[in-house]
């Protein structure tokens, strides 16, 4: 006679990117056996591919396809996932900033770390008065390109350029537009490459100013006594 199967409830959350209602459940033994495989390994891109492989089992609605969402969508889901399969509470061993060397363990309830907006953000860019370009969010491959690879400043400074150009949904003008899907990667290096310094700071400000993973907690240093205000930010910082 077979095992009888255990039941899994699910939840329902909204993308913070799009607003769209996603269905999941918890992640299991066998993905928690996973993650930390991964969490002892301390290597980031192994992190980041034990979190597509869970929230892919864990997504229950259809389409939802977890390498093409923002990475702070990732992000945001799988604290979620986490915290309705093993509690709702994280610890995190924060660095006190007033002497850089005391820790802390502090515990954070899980429901109330949100994706962060700044209202000075926005996807599309007037370059000057005839041309715009629309960007989109990084996908996790292009985050985990620009974050996670080791090189050198040339190698680093080549992933910035390549994520951006990844990034460009469209450039249009009031006659025309191109798609970004259509145009090769040497083409819109080439674009990126003719901008000025003004004209580069700007889409560099939509990669700053965009959606994050982030809370604020406040710690005191049990050696100086000091309190300081610590800002988590990124999925990484929760899981220090």
């Amino acid at each position: 006679m077979p095992l009888p199967k255990v039941s899994t409830p699910t939840f329902d959350l909204v993308l913070p990117s799009n607003g769209k209602k996603i269905k999941y459940r918890p992640f299991l033994v066998r993905e928690e056996k996973i993650l930390i495989m991964a969490l002892e390994s301390e290597d980031m891109k192994q992190i980041t591919n034990a979190v597509v492989q869970i929230l892919s089992a864990c997504i229950l609605t259809r389409g939802v396809k977890i390498q093409n969402l923002a990475t702070f969508d990732i992000e945001y889901l799988f604290l979620n996932v986490r915290a309705k399969s093993v509690g709702e509470n994280v610890e995190v061993n924060i660095t006190c900033p007033d002497d850089d060397k005391t820790s802390v363990q502090v515990s954070i309830d899980i429901d109330t770390i949100k994706v962060q907006k700044d209202e000075e953000h926005k996807s599309t860019i007037k370059l000057d008065d005839n041309l715009s370009i629309k960007l989109k969010y990084p996908s996790l491959d292009q985050f985990i390109e620009s974050n996670f690879e080791a090189g050198d400043e040339k190698d680093n400074i080549n992933n910035t350029l390549s994520m951006i150009t990844s990034c460009i949904d469209m450039i249009y003008n009031e006659e025309e537009s191109w798609n970004g899907s259509d145009s090769t990667k040497k083409e819109l290096g080439e674009f990126i490459d003719q901008l000025n310094t003004k004209q580069f700071k700007m889409i560099e400000d939509f990669f700053t100013t965009m959606p994050k993973l982030s809370h604020k907690v406040k710690v005191t240093n049990p050696q100086t006594k000091v309190e300081s205000e610590v800002v988590l930010e990124g999925l990484a910082a929760f899981f220090s």
